[in-house]
């Protein structure tokens, strides 16, 4: 049975893990502004209104939709100490059956990177996948030369699995990924069958 829920809150030891609200969109704009040479070698090509409130509504309907459907868990990463918002974790493309498996993706505001924040909202967003969703898979994917994201997932537990060639259209262009997943240990190699 498919537990449909509202709301979810994962609490790390720094932040607070929560979907998008529409009063989150001022600090999400500037900070994605502010970021923008940051993070765009890594992204795909913004849109012409991604910045605008429009396209942030949409997002947050969107965020809402996903999350009470069980396809997707789209976080907001809030610092406790002064409510920032230093960047999101999405877990998306939930797949269940056989598969119990999703795709995360991550960002973090230029001024928060290599502070320990992606890891330790990584860390906690694995475990509710693990214990909460009852996952066994989570797949990443990064640029070969994206060397901090490439630490962050394998300090995370993540393994390296391959390359996916064309995977994604980035910085407008079709880029080959690394792909990485990680997997719940109680279910590595295990099988349901008698």
């Amino acid at each position: 049975m498919l537990v449909r829920r509202r709301k979810v809150r994962i609490e790390t030891e720094r932040m607070t893990l929560r979907l998008p609200q529409h009063s989150d969109f001022r600090a999400w704009a500037s900070l994605r502004e502010d970021s923008r040479a940051f993070l765009s070698p890594w992204e795909p090509t913004w849109s012409a209104d991604h910045l605008t409130r429009k396209a942030f509504t949409n997002r947050v309907y969107w965020a809402a939709r996903a999350f009470s459907g069980g396809t997707a868990m789209p976080l907001f990463l809030i610092r406790r100490s002064d409510m920032a918002l230093l960047g999101a974790v999405t877990v998306d493309n939930i797949r269940r059956g056989p598969a119990q498996a999703a795709t995360i993706g991550y960002w973090v505001g230029a001024p928060f990177a290599r502070q320990g924040y992606m890891a330790e909202a990584l860390r906690a967003v694995i475990h509710h996948c693990f214990s909460t969703l009852d996952l066994s898979r989570l797949e990443s994917a990064c640029l070969p030369e994206n060397a901090a994201s490439r630490g962050v997932l394998e300090k995370c537990g993540y393994k390296y699995e391959g390359v996916a060639q064309s995977y994604l259209q980035i910085n407008g262009r079709w880029r080959n990924h690394v792909l990485y997943a990680n997997l719940r240990s109680d279910r590595r190699g295990r099988t349901d069958a008698g």
